[in-house]
């Protein structure tokens, strides 16, 4: 039975593109059995679905830019409604800047228990592990040229289909996404620091054990 995390309790990752927080939402995930929400993926749906959303989204990640508080806030908001969400969720790509941290602890109000979870590593570790990157096209299963290569190239493990590379993850790309992570993501650390919801996490270690560490954090019912 998985474990049960006091109150609702709304996980949110933090951390550069690349640093692992996709692979820790996933082992979370499986062991609190809380859905992980990843507004990266919401809006590519829409963008490979064609949809007026995912038109707007896609001119901002191909420039590497953050789309606007507007365009992520309202996607998000429809999808943690859900009734799969009563418990908690992860977060995860959201919030990237200070103002849409203000307007979630606002949106979420007081009957939510918010704990921001920091993975800190270097640029260095973080273009090589976006570089490597590689998604399934049909079931989105992760995987990486180097640390978690699939069994036959180019294949999916789990479904067989074809294995690709994000179009944000080109070199250039990366770097742009860097840059824009430090000027606008990053003092949103202070602000979870400040209202001491902010834990931080090494992690230039194995994905076993980050998630080792991370689950040290998090408040559970015993």
């Amino acid at each position: 039975m998985a474990p049960v995390i006091t109150k609702k309790q709304i996980l949110i990752l933090l951390g550069a593109p690349g640093c692992g927080k996709g692979s820790q939402a996933a082992l979370l995930k499986e062991k609190f059995n809380i859905p992980h929400i990843s507004t990266g993926d919401i809006l590519r749906e829409n963008i490979k679905n064609g949809t007026p959303l995912g038109l707007e989204a896609k001119s901002y990640m191909d420039r590497g830019e953050l789309g606007p508080d507007s365009l992520i806030v309202d996607i998000l908001f429809d999808r943690v409604a859900k009734d799969d969400c009563k418990r908690g969720y992860i977060l995860d790509g959201f919030p990237r800047t200070l103002s849409q941290g203000k307007i979630l602890q606002e949106r979420l109000g007081k009957d939510c228990e918010i704990l921001a979870l920091y993975f800190d590593v270097s640029n260095e570790t973080i273009l090589q592990r976006i570089l490597g990157r590689l998604l399934c096209k049909k079931c989105n299963t992760p995987y990486h040229r180097t640390f978690s290569p699939p069994k036959t190239s180019g294949k999916c493990d789990l479904c067989n289909s074809e294995l690709f590379r994000r179009d944000d993850d080109q070199e250039e790309i990366a770097l742009k996404r860097l840059s824009v992570y430090s000027e606008q993501t990053a003092p949103l650390l202070d602000f979870f620091n400040n209202q001491n919801q902010l834990r931080s996490i090494p992690c230039e270690s194995t994905k076993e054990e980050i998630f080792t560490n991370l689950i040290t954090l998090i408040p559970q019912n015993k």
